[in-house]
């Protein structure tokens, strides 16, 4: 791991630019789609829908988009990604703005966004090993949680908050700024530089884009599901997810309107999620500090206390005080986890396979996202959103118990080899 503050690169700085603008139009729509869906429902398994249609896409199509990220240029398939959410939420823009906007057409939306997140997100995390040395991945990967997650949690939200508070056009208004930042973010993904698309093994057959897929699809599995580290993170990280989305599915009915227990109005909703960010510059600025302090294993048994606390503090207050002292905390833990898992990941694997390795690891820990948003409506919808929250913080819990499987020393076998 490298402890020198040599410059990362140009091309890192374009990726990083990139990743932050368009994480700002990410946070605009994490408050804006739960807010419109709120306009023409109440009720908490419909307005979860929306979290359910935009993470579904992982399930399906998580593996494909794996394999396909080791086939073509990793930076092509991320402009392309961008300019397709640039278009879809436009459209949604202005069929607000018309007002013949449904539920059905914002679950519709979801899903090609959630479809584009696949393909764009495994790109990313396999391309940043082509702007960077791999002994400055955990350092490029800090600065690239904390761009994002500050931009998605510190920058978006807020901004998506007034935009949406404005009487008449906010939605549209809100919908309309997050296509155009997609648009500016293609535009920066254009301008990197560099050899982007994996290089196949020696003697390695040359085929066309889809023939053999599901041979690759099937060689990623093996090498992800033969490495019990890798294995065990993608299981912890998927029980997380589960927790958060369920928490964060229904949040918005907890929390916004004059009937909600917490009776905040859209801006102090879209202000409640800047507490995220700065847990995320926070955990940026902490994380190589406390691996260093406290060893990596320390941090993730830390980081899953965080986790808990996060999901359970709303069940016992409606205070925002606390639950934005939570978020914080959380956040913190989120990135740092983050850092630490990714890093291992592009460190350890094959260039060839970690687009594969990739989406197999964000199958068991992105695809449990739609489980836990029908969890989150189910459960809201029959024992209220209070049992959302507590039965959230149990399932982060059941983390600790696979601790054992990534202790420090497992994971420096697994550098080793």
């Amino acid at each position: 791991m490298s402890t020198t503050t040599r410059p990362l690169g140009a091309g890192f700085t374009r990726l990083w630019t990139a990743s932050g603008t368009s994480n700002i139009a990410d946070g605009i729509d994490v408050v804006v789609l739960p807010l419109l869906a709120a306009t023409l429902t109440r009720s908490p398994a419909l307005v979860a829908g929306v979290a359910l249609a935009e993470r579904l896409p992982w399930l399906v199509f998580a593996l494909p988009a794996g394999a396909l990220a080791d086939r073509l240029d990793r930076r092509r398939v991320m402009i392309g990604v961008q300019l397709l959410r640039f278009a879809v939420l436009g459209t949604l823009a202005a069929l607000v703005a018309a007002d013949v906007a449904t539920i059905w057409l914002i679950y519709a939306a979801a899903i090609i966004l959630g479809i584009g997140e696949t393909m764009y997100d495994t790109a990313a995390q396999s391309a940043i090993t082509a702007v960077v040395d791999k002994d400055d991945l955990s350092r490029a990967n800090s600065r690239l949680y904390a761009a994002e997650l500050t931009a998605n949690q510190f920058i978006g939200p807020p901004l998506g908050g007034v935009l949406a508070g404005i009487a008449g056009i906010g939605l549209a208004l809100g919908l309309g700024t997050a296509a155009v930042l997609f648009a500016v973010a293609a535009l920066l993904l254009s301008a990197m530089r560099g050899v982007f698309q994996a290089t196949a093994p020696e003697g390695a057959p040359a085929r066309g884009i889809l023939r053999g897929l599901r041979a690759d699809i099937a060689e990623g599995l093996r090498y992800l599901t033969g490495n019990r580290v890798l294995r065990t993170f993608a299981v912890m990280t998927g029980l997380q997810n589960l927790a958060f989305t369920a928490t964060f599915s229904v949040f918005v009915l907890y929390a916004v309107g004059p009937g909600s227990p917490m009776g905040l109005t859209r801006s102090q909703y879209g202000l409640l999620f800047t507490a995220l960010g700065v847990g995320a510059v926070l955990g940026s600025l902490l994380t190589d500090r406390a691996q260093r302090l406290l060893g990596r294993f320390n941090v993730l048994v830390v980081v899953l206390a965080t986790g808990v606390l996060m999901t359970i503090v709303p069940a016992f207050t409606t205070s925002p005080w606390p639950i934005a002292a939570a978020m914080v905390i959380g956040s913190v833990g989120t990135v740092m986890w983050n850092v630490v898992t990714v890093s291992l990941r592009q460190r350890i694997a094959p260039d060839h396979l970690l687009g594969r390795v990739n989406a197999g690891y964000r199958l068991l820990a992105w695809g449990s996202m739609p489980l836990g948003a029908a969890l989150g409506g189910a459960v809201g919808e029959l024992l209220g959103l209070r049992a959302v929250f507590l039965i959230a913080g149990a399932l982060v819990l059941l983390n600790f118990l696979l601790l054992p499987a990534v202790t420090e020393a497992r994971l420096r076998d697994v550098e080793a080899v």
